[in-house]
């Protein structure tokens, strides 16, 4: 059974055919997806979801591209959410200085206030990084974001990096990329992490993994990623299918 730690399902990518995405899923053999919401649509699709699909849970925060747009209500209507027994983390979270629509400044801000608010209700978070690297780094360790702990989502970095990141009691999360045939970075890091540290992902519809690279990415394509990682490590899938799973379960407090 494969778990997908961060599927987009409330993406209107969807609109058309989800009931049949989601059917691919439980065919592939996922046992578990972890639907993402990052502003005020994307969270009430993604509760509608958890609420409607027992296999699937959500993540609440705020897109640090967005930063700019969010209120103290919001603030306060993500700390609400977070009491639901199907809400497992918050986030994404974190910074993106590839888009200038929010000041670096103000997604930093932002960033802080939901670490503060993740450890408040004891909650891992979900972070994203966009060439912003050295400043997420430092302000997980001046916020103590270890203290819950959570998912480097999508890691594109160094694998030096990503142990630092799991020395900050954070797993190292691996999508499409890993399986891109010039991506050296992601497939480095698969190779030195330890498998008790790593988590799978698709980002749909976003980064679909090779052979489907440039379509539509969906949750039944986060097999491709784990059987990309077996093959780095010389491993068997059902291993890493299982260890991955685990591992997102522990992190998840999902039974």
């Amino acid at each position: 059974m494969f778990f997908d730690t961060h599927a987009h399902l409330n993406a209107e990518q969807y609109n058309e055919d989800l009931q049949e995405v989601i059917d691919r899923a439980l065919n592939e053999g996922i046992s578990n997806i972890v639907v993402v919401g990052f502003d005020r649509p994307t969270i009430e699709k993604a509760m509608e979801l958890t609420e409607k699909y027992d296999f699937i849970y959500t993540s609440v925060g705020w897109h640090p591209v967005d930063a700019i747009d969010m209120t103290e209500d919001d603030l306060q209507w993500i700390e609400e959410l977070s009491s639901h027994p199907k809400v497992v983390a918050l986030g994404e979270m974190g910074l993106d200085y590839y888009w200038d629509k929010s000041p670096k400044d103000i997604q930093q801000e932002v960033f802080r206030k939901q670490i503060r608010l993740a450890k408040k209700v004891k909650l891992p978070i979900v972070i994203h990084n966009r060439d912003a690297t050295a400043d997420i780094v430092e302000i997980l360790k001046e916020e103590g974001a270890g203290e819950v702990g959570g998912i480097m989502h999508c890691f594109s970095g160094s694998a030096e990096i990503a142990k630092e990141c799991v020395d900050m009691n954070f797993f190292i999360s691996l999508g499409g990329p890993v399986t891109f045939k010039n991506a050296k970075k992601p497939k480095e890091v698969a190779d030195v992490i330890p498998l008790e540290k790593l988590l799978i992902e698709t980002d749909c519809p976003y980064l679909t993994p090779h052979p489907f690279r440039g379509k539509r990415n969906e949750p039944s394509y986060v097999k491709l990623v784990a059987e990309q990682i077996a093959e780095i490590k010389g491993l068997s899938v059902e291993e890493v299918a299982q260890a991955t799973t685990e591992n997102a379960k522990k992190l998840f407090g999902i039974n």
